[in-house]
């Protein structure tokens, strides 16, 4: 667990670990957004595999006024871009094919052309293979799953990035891969250009709408007022409300794939309406 001083987290690793160096370095790769208005970040001050010390955000009550500029401020983050589906952060060391325990698997590059390539092998079947094999999905479970992916990979669900991200140029979206609502800080400051800021990321290049559903996922206060000011600074692609549920597998398998069973029935209702 992080142990907290006055202004700093610091947080403790393996030395036979990469997670440590992965996730400062989605800190810092985030935070390159910040001068064209992409969301606050907690700035790292040093960094080994076995310590990470890091700012400590000061944080206040959630505003409505705070929750559109959290919106519009990654709108902003997510179209400083990424070059291709699934990269790890710029500085992440190349032997590391994921952040730890967290089992966040990157893609090489190339390896998929189509977010809904990259989605279907490194956001659900990956999940699912481990599931199987450690007997927390059956056959049926497993197929069910497959079934769903099988649509994805074919594109049935493949969507625009939201406008910024397209304007941008970019392969895809820069992601903080972790967005529920304990990584994203409402600031003491509640007149801050940012309204909040980001914390432990498991950062990638994905689709944007995946961030936007993890925050829906598990509530996040004044959740309408963020999603309004993203749609309003990066308008989104029609259908992506009836999306987010499909986005939502990909934290729901892992969520099962760490903590047992007791996710499974809300995963597989979420596959079913993707059948």
């Amino acid at each position: 667990m992080p142990q907290f001083t006055h202004d700093t987290v610091v947080k403790s690793g393996s030395p036979a670990s990469d997670e440590l160096l992965c996730e400062s370095a989605g800190l810092r790769w985030l935070a390159e957004a910040e001068s064209d208005g992409g969301i606050r970040i907690a700035q790292v001050y040093e960094v080994s595999r076995e310590r990470l010390v890091e700012e400590r955000i000061a944080t206040g009550a959630p505003t409505r006024g705070g929750a559109r500029r959290i919106g519009a401020a990654l709108a902003h983050m997510h179209a400083a871009g990424a070059p291709w589906w699934g990269c790890p952060p710029t500085g992440c060391p190349e032997e590391a094919r994921g952040i730890g325990r967290a089992l966040t698997p990157w893609a090489p590059r190339g390896a998929a052309s189509t977010w809904g390539a990259f989605f279907a092998e490194y956001r659900m079947m990956y999940y699912v293979r481990l599931l199987r094999d450690n007997g927390t999905f059956g056959p049926r479970e497993a197929a069910l799953l497959g079934r769903v992916a099988s649509r994805v990979a074919a594109g049935a669900f493949d969507a625009e990035q939201p406008v910024l991200v397209r304007e941008s140029g970019a392969a895809c979206a820069r992601l903080h891969g972790d967005l529920w609502a304990g990584n994203v800080l409402y600031l003491a400051d509640s007149s801050a250009p940012t309204g909040g800021a980001l914390i432990d990321p498991m950062a990638y290049g994905g689709h944007a709408e995946t961030d936007l559903a993890m925050l829906q996922l598990f509530g996040y206060p004044y959740l309408e007022d963020v999603l309004a000011g993203y749609d309003e600074a990066s308008p989104l692609a029609s259908g992506w409300r009836e999306r987010a549920g499909l986005h939502q597998l990909a934290p729901l398998l892992l969520h099962c794939v760490l903590f047992g069973s007791g996710y499974v029935p809300e995963t597989l209702d979420t596959a079913r309406q993707y059948l």
